[in-house]
Formats: structure tokens, sequence, C-alpha cells
């Protein structure tokens, strides 16, 4: 049975860091992409980065980019998202998922292309 826990997350002022974690189990973990996507209230969900299954390729939506860094280690079977210099617009439930079939994530990003999520996380940026 494939499953996704994530831990992390929770409030930080703006400039603040948090680190969200993503433990995979039921599946050969660095056979396959994962990617962090998150959903802001009021908002649909949107794809924030993405890694190969050899932690290649690491790749950043423009909002984040030089401040969030992905990562996994397929020892652990575990992926990350270290966020820093996190803005209020940062705020959101964030989710790590499975891409179906493929060590790869694919663009562009399509929610259909990933077969198992996370249970999400709240990240809330606030002062």
């Amino acid at each position: 049975q494939v499953q996704l826990v994530q831990s992390g997350g929770g409030l930080a002022q703006p400039g603040g860091s948090l680190r969200l974690s993503c433990v995979a189990s039921g599946f050969r973990f660095d056979y396959y992409g994962m990617i962090w996507a998150r959903q802001a209230p009021g908002k649909g969900l949107e794809w924030v980065s993405g890694i190969y299954g050899d932690g290649s390729e690491p790749y950043y939506v423009d909002d984040v980019k030089g401040r969030f860094t992905i990562s996994r280690d397929n020892a652990k079977n575990t992926l990350y998202l270290q966020m820093n210099s996190l803005k209020p617009e940062d705020t959101a439930v964030y989710y790590c998922a499975k891409r179906q079939y493929a060590n790869y994530y694919g663009k562009p990003f399509s929610p259909d292309d990933y077969d198992s999520w996370g249970q999400g996380t709240q990240v809330t940026v606030s002062s």
C-alpha cells in the first residue's frame, strides 16, 4: 500500500524558514519523480517544485525560485522542501505527490499524472 506521510510546516514569520518532509512507503521510492504542490485559500492547486527519482533536475516555479530547495534522501525514502525567506503569499496547504509510471515529474504540471498524495500540511506565514 502506497503511503506518503507529511510532517513539518506550521507558523513562520515573514523572512523565516520551515522544512517539510514526506516519508514514502509501499513502493520503490527512487523509481519515481516527486513533487510538492500547494493550495492557498480560495485558489487552485499550484505546482511548487519537482525532482527526478535519482535526485537530479530540481525544478521550481518562478515564485519560489531562489527561496525553496527540494531534495530527497532515497536511502530514507524521504522527500524534503526547505523553505527560506518565506512570504505571506506562501501561506497554503502543501502536498507531496508521487509521479505515476515515471522517474521524472514532467511539464506542464497535471494533477492527473500523480497517483499518490500526502495528507497535506498547513504553512502559515504571518507576523
